[in-house]
Order: C-alpha cells, then structure tokens, then sequence
C-alpha cells in the first residue's frame, strides 16, 4: 500500500520500480558476510558507525522490497504506510550563488526518483573509469527499493538569515514557517536544531536509507553541508488503520489516534496546505516539525507501574485509555489524572488541534554518565505550525505529567512542497519560479 498520491503517479515510476537495482552483486556477498539483524541503536547522529544488516537477499517482511511511487501530487513519506528505520538530515546551504542552488536542487530530484525506484545514482557505483570515483557509493547494491521514500523541506533561514536576502527569496516565505517559540522546559542544542533544508529518508532496510542521504550529501558537497542528522528505529505511530499500534521507549502504545493515509478528508483537513492558504508554492504541500526528545530512561525505569499508567492515561498491556478495555476506545478524558498525557494531547483539550505524526524511537550510545541517550525523534506534519505543533506543544510544556521524564534537546521547523509531479518537476521549482 503507498499513500494516497499513488493515483496521480505516472507510469515511468512502476517501469522504474519493476527494473529495480543494476544487477552487480553486493561486495558483502562476495566476502561472504554471515549472519543476520542489526545492530542500530549505538548509532549516533555525529557519525558514529552503523551496524547494517548483512545478505543481499534479506527482505523486510512487511514489505518485500517494493518500490514507493515517487511522482505525484504530495510528497511521498508523510501519508505513506510508515516505514521501520529513517535517517533524517539537516542541512546547512554553504553556496551563495543562486543558480548553484538551483542545479543542486534538479540533482537532487533525480537522484531521489533514481533511488526511491531501487536504481544507482548517475552512472552507478562500478564504472568503465577507474581513475575517476563512482557517481554511486555503492552500499546498496543488490538491496530492493524497501519501500524508500525522500521527503524534501526548506527552513526558514532559507529565505533570511542574519538579517541578509540569500538567495532573493525572502519575500517568499510562508507566513506559517515561523521560528518556533521557546517552550518550557527546552534545552535545546542549537548544533542539532535548524537548518536551510531537510532530507527525510524512510525505508524498511537501515542501509537503504543511510545511503540516500548518504548520496544526496556527496552530490552537494560544496554547496550544502549536513548541519546534523538522526537515525532512528521502532517507528512510534502508524499511518494504516490496520496495522498494530507501534510502542515507544517507555514501553507504550503511541499514535492511536494518527490520521491514517486512507482518510483524504482529515489529511485536507488538517496536514495538506489549500489554495487559500497561501503562498501558491506551497499548495498541496505541508509544515514538519522535528524534535529530539530525550528520556531519562532510568528514572522511568524505576518508575511504579501504576504510575507510568497515570502518566500516560492508558494501560501499559493493551493500550486501553483509562478506565476503558480496548486501545481504540473512545478515551473518557475525565477519568484520567488531569496532568495525563493523553488528556493533555487530545484534540478535545486543545480546540480541535490535530497533526499527523511519524516519530521514530532512537538510542545513540550513553552520555558519558553511564545513562542511555534514547528516546523519541518526534516529527509532525500539518497544514500550519501555527494552529498545529505550537499550541499542543504549549500545552504540554506546562501542564504534561510526561515532563518530568522527558527534555527536548533538538527542534527544527520546514516548508515541505508539494510533489514532484513528473520528470520535468524538481524540488522546490516553483518556489523558485
């Protein structure tokens, strides 16, 4: 199942998907790497090394390698069927030329459509030249598609940074790509906050998406810089009304209540940009929000059952709200402690605020303090920030039992366009126009 773009999709994407990888076998193969898993959570956003899973032939179950549309009226990677593992980037614009701007953003559409169809980048990672590198860095070889998607965004120091016009598209900056305001209880690390531009990479196979950003940054280097990244594992809401709840690290059910792909009208509604919003380039596009969130998982660890369950408002086993015997039941909010998550979140408690959320747990080693670094890399979409994340959030900030647990330590705010429509199409072309 893809989002609900799939209808507009053109036809060169399902040739493309059926096509698949070149078929040059995978230099693991030919080592005769054994074994089987992964090993993800010791990764670190700064750089620290990744343990993939070994075998060309392994497959995601749920998937089966299949190939995500690319083309189509919103970007893939928002409404999509979430996928297990994503690697998300932040990016610094180092160029101040316009037209090189322009160029990276055309090459970066095609590689995308290249590799979210299971194709190399350019002429691929084995060429005819030795002398010369290869277009592609070549560690996803004989991998399927598994379902990769790229979702693109700008930042609002795209338009003005410093007080200074960068690129002449200061006037063309949403009114709903505002600077997020400072909330209570942030401890934010400016070094994994912000950025010029966004790449999320979603995929059911850590190397697939590790080696889309991973090219995606090579063909920008000197003209974008990675600002800062994260990897993250354990997907903790769903976008398909039939599959089960994912939980988080504190060991709960979490997005019972996501919009799910299949519903047009609340996705209208409530994540896709109108014409009446505003501006015109924007259309059909969408607002995310990224945030690190992390736990104290061991003072969580040590915390009584009955308390976890009241600061959460369901039941840790089924999911259930309080008081209530199945996780999708309707939540009677006046059952729970008032300062409980769920209460506080809810759309009854904040006059209607919905957002489609797509959040992946991760653990990126420990502080130096014996104490784990894990937690939520929170990501939400909307129509506009504005009536979306920022009055949940100060809701939250203020009254969420979940505080004492939890610190934000990463924020960003992107614009995220509307799709690429087809091959003539690229990221970002009618903010330019």
């Amino acid at each position: 199942m893809t989002d609900n773009t799939t209808k507009t999709n053109t036809a060169d994407d399902a040739e493309a998907a059926g096509k698949g990888a070149k078929a040059v076998p995978s230099r693991r193969s030919i080592l005769g790497w054994g074994g089987a898993g992964l090993a993800l959570g010791a990764a670190a956003a700064g750089g620290t090394a990744v343990a993939l899973r070994t075998g060309s032939d392994a497959q995601p179950a749920a998937s089966g390698g299949d190939a995500v549309p690319f083309h189509g009226a919103h970007q893939a990677g928002i409404s999509t069927p979430v996928q297990d593992r994503l690697h998300f980037a932040s990016f610094d614009v180092t160029t101040t030329d316009r037209a090189a701007l322009v160029k990276l953003l055309q090459e970066w559409t095609e590689a995308a459509r290249r590799m979210t169809a299971g194709h190399e980048v350019g002429d691929g990672a084995i060429s005819d030249n030795g002398e010369l590198p290869p277009d592609d860095t070549g560690e996803a070889l004989g991998l399927k598609p598994s379902r990769l998607t790229l979702t693109f965004g700008v930042g609002p120091t795209l338009f003005e940074k410093d007080g200074k016009d960068r690129f002449g598209l200061k006037s063309r900056r949403p009114q709903a790509l505002i600077d997020l305001p400072a909330f209570k209880g942030d401890n934010l690390d400016a070094a994994r906050s912000g950025g010029d531009l966004c790449v999320q990479a979603c995929a059911d196979d850590p190397q697939v998406a590790v080696h889309a950003i991973r090219n995606l940054a090579r063909i920008g280097m000197g003209r974008v810089a990675i600002r800062w990244s994260q990897l993250g594992f354990g997907k903790t809401s769903s976008t398909t009304p039939d599959a089960q709840t994912p939980r988080n690290m504190m060991g709960f059910k979490d997005g019972t209540r996501n919009i799910a792909g299949t519903e047009t009208d609340r996705l209208d509604k409530h994540v896709w940009v109108s014409e009446k919003d505003g501006p015109a380039w924007m259309t059909g596009g969408s607002y995310l929000v990224a945030r690190r969130i992390r736990m104290h998982i061991e003072t969580w660890d040590r915390t009584s059952l009955a308390e976890q369950e009241d600061v959460f408002g369901r039941d840790k086993a089924e999911g259930a709200p309080t008081g209530k015997q199945r996780e999708h039941d309707e939540p009677l909010l006046k059952a729970m402690k008032p300062d409980a998550h769920v209460r506080l979140a809810h759309p009854d408690s904040n006059n209607g605020v919905t957002i489609l959320r797509r959040g992946y747990s991760f653990t990126d080693g420990t502080d130096g303090l014996g104490r784990l670094d894990a937690g939520l890399f929170f990501i939400a979409y909307q129509r506009d920030v504005r009536d979306g994340f920022v009055p949940l959030q100060k809701n939250l900030a203020h009254h969420d039992a979940l505080n004492e647990y939890i610190q934000h330590v990463g924020s960003a705010v992107f614009a995220v366009p509307p799709g690429v429509r087809d091959k003539g199409d690229w990221w970002g072309k009618a903010l330019f126009a």
